[in-house]
């Protein structure tokens, strides 16, 4: 008998699991899809990380480093949707690991993934909150010191921890106890939120690029890679290109490596395939458009920030306000700051209404308790037990913890999400090419081979302190599957009870 640790489910078998009472509502159309993907992705990070990108690390360049970081995600983003459609339920990537690689790399990635949506939601929820004090600020309204932020402070260059003063970050758990309580209403009533919070936001954002580029300035273009083209290291050692003081690498490609993780959550979609009205066509589509949409819109507030305002001259902290008002448009800085508010509402609803999903397909293979993670409401049609476990692991990190230690967590889980899903392509149209695959990745093997390179190249990029946390939460993650997920396996019970 073959290893138990890497038996496959069939994809008869996933479909068959979402059948009758364990099914989620399917009320999600294309539209509604693709709001969600955008609503995951554009978030405060357009409206503040371009800024210090620009200035600290590629210039100009910035614009290339979204079209390279762009195209890693569009590797992924087509095995995704082949997955999605193939595959049209609940999990992502978990799912599609558990029907290609095995159990035990299922039960990975889906440890992955709860780090991804759970650390990342945390860290949108501290995010919301300074840009919320900071727009009600302009109003003369101040929240307390004692409430306005996480009891610690972290300084990444020593990793350590000091005290703020502070009791707790009181917006970013109020933020997340609402979010909680609407998505534990449904799933078409957090759709509709979203989408009014994309529309804000994209509005916003619309009217940064059509009314900025009327005050561009090409020569603010030159150098346009002040930096270099490249800055590459590997696995904390400098290989190629320029340095700053603390011997990180800048250019353009660091650039990528950094603006990267602002394209987080496009893969959010395919955790709603079981939710989606005609998920063979409609999935694919809603990863696509989303990707493509944000990308140009990244691009283009690049384009206009830095022709607007020298590179060297851009607030790192809030870009887009300041440029406008030195162009003596500071009356546009109200909408924007409503604009950001809005953008990373959606960012934490879509981050938080993923992360239960991982947990019901995992629940439903029995490597969590089913009746926790895998209830799904009566009425509502949710997985809402653990999505008030979800909201309440995210509100305690985000009421205590600084948005430093949070980003470091979630950096590189959601590039090690993409190398798998990449090569489970590969291992399913080589094990599997008889499969009904609705919507076929183009140009196999090429798009995920380039897709696992490109991401484990941004991976070995980033500094090594986050190596050594996803080494440790995976390592979390492998005593409770020992502990609990393999003597409760499902698939491992099937196997057991065959003669």
């Amino acid at each position: 008998m073959s290893n138990p640790l890497f038996a496959r489910k069939s994809v008869e078998m996933l479909l068959d699991e979402a059948k009758d009472d364990n099914r989620l509502r399917r009320v999600l159309g294309p539209v509604q899809l693709t709001a969600l993907g955008i609503g995951a992705i554009i978030g405060a990070g357009i409206f503040v990380a371009t800024g210090a990108a620009a200035h600290n690390i590629a210039g100009p360049s910035l614009m290339l480093s979204y079209v390279v970081a762009g195209i890693t995600c569009i590797f992924a983003a087509l095995c995704y949707a082949e997955f999605a459609a193939m595959v049209p339920v609940a999990g992502s990537a978990y799912t599609y690991a558990y029907a290609t690689l095995g159990e035990l790399f299922a039960w990975i990635i889906g440890w992955d993934l709860i780090l991804e949506y759970g650390v990342s939601s945390a860290a949108v929820a501290t995010g919301w909150s300074a840009y919320f004090q900071s727009a009600i600020g302009k109003l003369g309204i101040h929240i307390p010191q004692l409430l306005a932020e996480s009891p610690w402070k972290y300084d990444p260059a020593t990793g350590l921890f000091a005290s703020t003063g502070a009791v707790m970050n009181l917006p970013a758990l109020v933020i997340v106890a609402i979010i909680t309580a609407i998505l534990v209403k449904g799933i078409q009533e957090s759709a509709t939120f979203n989408g009014v919070m994309v529309a804000i936001k994209v509005a916003a954002v619309l009217f940064v690029i059509g009314v900025g580029a009327f005050f561009i300035n090409t020569t603010n273009w030159h150098p346009f890679a002040p930096f270099g083209w490249t800055g590459i290291s590997f696995f904390g050692h400098h290989v190629a290109g320029m340095t700053d003081g603390g011997g990180q690498p800048i250019g353009m490609l660091a650039g990528a490596a950094i603006i990267f993780f602002a394209y987080i959550g496009f893969d959010s979609v395919s955790t709603h395939a079981e939710e989606a009205r005609n998920p063979q066509r409609d999935v694919p589509i809603g990863i696509m458009v989303s990707l493509l949409v944000c990308t140009v819109l990244y691009i283009a507030v690049v384009a206009v920030l830095t022709g607007m305002v020298k590179f060297d001259q851009l607030d790192i902290h809030a870009p887009v306000s300041t440029a406008f008002q030195q162009k003596g448009l500071g009356w546009a800085e109200g909408l924007i700051a409503t604009a950001g508010v809005a953008g990373i509402t959606s960012v934490l609803l879509v981050m938080m209404l993923s992360g239960p999903r991982v947990f019901l397909a995992m629940a439903r293979d029995g490597l969590l308790p089913k009746a926790t993670f895998g209830d799904v409401h009566p009425k509502f049609r949710t997985p809402w037990k653990s999505t008030i476990l979800v909201g309440c692991f995210v509100g305690l990190l985000a009421g205590f913890l600084p948005i430093d230690a949070l980003l470091h967590l979630a950096n590189i889980g959601t590039l090690l999400a993409f190398v798998i899903v990449c090569m489970a392509v590969l291992v399913m149209r080589k094990k599997h090419p008889e499969t009904h695959r609705p919507f076929r990745c183009p140009w196999v093997p090429f798009v995920p081979v380039m897709g696992v390179l490109t991401c484990l190249m941004l991976m070995f990029s980033l500094p090594v302190a986050n190596w050594w946390r996803l080494i440790a939460w995976l390592a979390l993650g492998m005593v409770i599957y020992f502990a609990y997920g393999r003597r409760h396996s499902v698939l491992a019970k099937m196997r057991a009870q065959k003669p």
